[in-house]
């Protein structure tokens, strides 16, 4: 049952499980998954623990023991912290056995720092410190801020895993500021062979808005709404096919032959947001149409279990990428502003990122309440 899954992996995409809890970490789940499933990765949002954090009793005892004058923030990046140490124990296998090119898990820095560089860096650094291992990726939002952070983290030798990217113009700057860090990094004398990095790339929110739109559009103008509904489902994939051709594009020619014979690696593109939103498209159509060399796809377990259940297999990230051209270039023609779409994309992402952490806090405190008369 797992064939798919194993093929999608030779096909060159690495599969990597966008969730975290702490019983599939110590219930052998995710040993399993590592060993039947061809699974190299996982990682984590804001979102993602303030569920897990939500649900039972799983990190009750943990909290106990944390000092009453930890700050709630601090309290749950030692509880990440810990799930995150032991998913890369996990993965450690994956990550020698492929010299550090996969086996990497990743914890996001505080949503509230997406606009401020030098917040980012140092909570990056100290998040680091605290997990202490090497298969780590620290996550930090796609911003002009935090594309200097990554410029500045990849410096010190630290894994990083892009987030919230929407369009090809934010891929742009972050690939500059893995490159320049690299740069930075070899100029000092300092190894780049084993720093890992990843450029989550949103697909399938694009879909959802534009689609939105065009609906809206079409009911408002009839004579128009047979072509505008055509080019529904359509810019997602296409967009994602454009930032891949510019990650091609950007690891060649002889800058990047400076840093790759020092044994740099590509900052892979990685498809976040591949569950589908719309009933009536495929369940797996975010992940069978961007499946190429040196990408990641990060699938929720629904999206995995899909796949494996019924996913074709083949290259398709680098097909028909004119007709990709040509549908965006249709969206601006019928008024559809695809910067405008990602922009306020990113706006959200911010935004309901922030906000999970203000209710994960919440909980948070909630529980340590709950559990203080026991602690002491």
């Amino acid at each position: 049952m797992s064939a798919r899954l194993h093929a999608l992996h030779a096909a060159g995409q690495s599969l990597w499980l966008d969730y975290i809890d702490r019983t599939m970490l110590s219930n052998g789940d995710l040993a399993r998954r590592i060993a039947e499933d061809a699974l190299t990765g996982m990682t984590s949002n804001p979102t993602i623990f303030e569920k897990a954090l939500a649900e039972g009793a799983a990190y009750d005892a943990q909290l106990a023991t944390l000092p009453s004058a930890l700050s709630d923030r601090d309290a749950f990046f030692e509880v990440a912290a810990t799930d995150v140490r032991q998913a890369c124990d996990a993965f450690r296998t994956v990550y020698d056995r492929t010299l550090g090119l996969d086996g990497f898990v990743s914890l996001e820095v505080s949503p509230d720092l997406a606009r401020d560089t030098a917040g980012t860096v140092a909570e990056a650094r100290r998040l680091w410190a605290i997990v202490d291992r090497p298969n780590l990726m620290i996550k930090v939002p796609g911003t002009p801020e935090g594309a200097e952070a990554i410029r500045q983290l990849i410096a010190d030798g630290i894994n990083v895993n892009v987030t919230l990217l929407f369009s090809v113009e934010a891929h742009a700057r972050v690939i500059e500021a893995y490159l320049a860090g690299l740069e930075a990094r070899a100029a000092a004398g300092l190894p780049i062979d084993r720093i890992g990095s990843v450029a989550s790339f949103f697909v399938s929110r694009v879909d959802s808005a534009i689609d939105k739109q065009l609906g809206v559009m079409a009911a408002a103008a009839p004579e128009r709404a047979e072509a505008l509904l055509a080019l529904q489902g359509k810019a997602a994939i296409a967009n994602a096919k454009l930032a891949y051709r510019l990650f091609q594009a950007s690891f060649s020619g002889a800058r990047w032959a400076a840093l790759s014979s020092r044994g740099a690696r590509v900052q892979r593109p990685l498809w976040a947001s591949t569950s589908t939103k719309n009933p009536a498209y495929r369940d797996v159509i975010y992940v069978e149409e961007l499946i190429g060399p040196d990408t990641v796809n990060t699938l929720p377990p629904a999206t995995l279990e899909a796949f494996r259940d019924h996913g074709e297999v083949r290259a398709s990230v680098t097909e028909s990428v004119a007709e990709a051209e040509r549908s965006l270039a249709a969206l601006e023609a019928h008024g559809v502003s695809l910067q405008s779409v990602t922009d306020t994309l990113l706006a959200e992402g911010l935004a309901s990122f922030e906000q999970s952490f203000v209710t994960l806090l919440a909980g948070l405190a909630r529980k340590r309440a709950a559990l203080a008369p026991a602690a002491s």
